[in-house]
């Protein structure tokens, strides 16, 4: 396992949710990782935010990592749930609360 991919294995497994994305959750510097820290803000979600602007590596290695082609990634529990997309999807349907709720991460109700 390569150094980069440790750092994201340790990241995922000791943050209950971790959000990869360009910039920070202050300051998004993508419009998907935007509105990803927006839905996450509006639950109330507390979250870690990776910025993988910091690496060309770390770019590389969080799609390498979770075989997906796109930032923002959502990690809860360890567990890769999507990219903007999905989340944005999940949380208009109201499935993301629920998720959140079953993994025991609190969430406030949209």
């Amino acid at each position: 396992m390569t150094a980069i991919s440790q750092f994201i294995e340790n990241e995922v497994k000791s943050n209950d949710v971790v959000l990869f994305m360009k910039g920070t959750p202050g300051f998004p510097q993508c419009g998907f990782s935007g509105q990803v820290v927006q839905i996450l803000d509006y639950l109330g979600v507390d979250y870690k935010g990776v910025n993988i602007l910091t690496s060309d590596e770390l770019r590389q290695g969080i799609k390498d990592y979770s075989q997906w082609p796109t930032i923002p990634q959502l990690y809860v529990k360890g567990e890769f749930v999507g990219g903007c997309d999905i989340i944005r999807e999940m949380f208009q349907a109201g499935e993301l609360q629920t998720f959140f709720g079953e993994k025991g991460i609190a969430a406030r109700a949209a």
